[in-house]
């Protein structure tokens, strides 16, 4: 709730690591799942977790590939999810069920970045849409009985600063009219905040706690795709010899800097008893609804009203079950 959307005095700043946050926390006997763990930050994130004593299951399309890059991280298993397909999550969900775990924290980290052309699932649905939201909408919901089994646990899902400008597009979705990469990932990770304010409002009288994390801008230490330097250094992202620019306070950060409000998310003590927030920079962000553009030295990424707007949270959450129904 915008009620609750203020800074709660942390003590972690833009600079905090992952390693900072859970500091003196112990995850012992405590389960979670993150999607995508095995990408650049999901693969920090996973590490963090385990290394604080969680036991971290990798949902991932690639198993083979997600099993090659947590290899070594004990206390992590790889486990098949493809987000965009509704099938494919319902199966996860119940073999998860079949275990018979508590799930502590879910990490809904998985997404899909800009694609230059429009890109469709199965059943037509844009596919950064798609992934970021819709399959972690019916994940969410699936382990529901897993959720409430912990006895007090939290949905976290990633989302960016892109949620302050980024729209719904009510009316197309798809982009039936005209497709634009910025527009679509914008879409999504508004989608992302907006779910986080329904899905807390519905769950926390349950223990269910729910928050969406911005994890800073990360293009990792390079070398970089040769065709994206250009960009980069517009972006003020690189240097003018190529090297990745790490600046916390400006929202330029490290995979583990990144991390941290990740971690902080799913794990930290100091959030319990709070819920449906935006967080930034280990903490809950500020709202700030004056318009800020865009440039090469401001990265705008505090909360603004029309993210955690209760009406829209309310009705994507039914628009999104009507798609699941398709």
């Amino acid at each position: 709730m915008i009620d609750n959307q203020h800074p709660l005095g942390t003590g972690f700043t833009a600079a905090s690591t992952a390693a900072d946050v859970l500091d003196g926390i112990d995850l012992t006997g405590r389960n979670t799942i993150v999607t995508g763990g095995h990408g650049r930050l999901g693969r920090e994130v996973t590490r963090a977790l385990a290394s604080a004593g969680a036991s971290v299951t990798v949902a991932s399309r690639d198993v083979e590939r997600a099993r090659a890059v947590v290899a070594g991280i004990r206390g992590v298993v790889v486990d098949e999810l493809d987000l965009t397909d509704p099938a494919s999550v319902e199966a996860f969900a119940d073999r998860w069920m079949a275990s018979g775990r508590p799930l502590h924290a879910l990490v809904n980290n998985a997404a899909m970045l800009f694609t230059p052309e429009l890109r469709l699932d199965s059943r037509g649905n844009e596919l950064s849409f798609s992934t970021s939201h819709l399959g972690h909408f019916q994940l969410s919901q699936a382990l529901l009985p897993a959720l409430r089994q912990a006895n007090g646990a939290r949905v976290l899902t990633v989302t960016s600063g892109a949620a302050r400008g980024g729209e719904i597009r009510w009316d197309d979705l798809a982009f039936s009219r005209g497709y634009n990469a910025g527009a679509a990932y914008g879409q999504s990770k508004r989608a992302n905040v907006l779910f986080t304010v329904e899905f807390d409002r519905r769950y926390a009288g349950e223990g269910i706690r729910a928050f969406a994390a911005h994890p800073g801008v990360i293009i990792g230490p390079g070398p970089h795709d040769p065709s994206r330097v250009a960009s980069y250094r517009e972006q003020g992202l690189i240097d003018e010899n190529g090297i990745t620019i790490i600046d916390p306070e400006g929202g330029k950060k490290t995979v583990e800097q990144g991390a941290a409000n990740l971690v902080f998310g799913a794990a930290s003590p100091l959030l319990d008893g709070v819920g449906g927030v935006y967080l930034k920079d280990s903490d809950v962000a500020k709202l700030d609804d004056e318009v800020r553009p865009l440039t090469a030295t401001s990265i705008p990424s505090d909360a603004n009203s029309a993210m955690l707007n209760a009406d829209d949270a309310r009705r994507l959450w039914m628009l999104s079950e009507e798609l699941l129904t398709r």
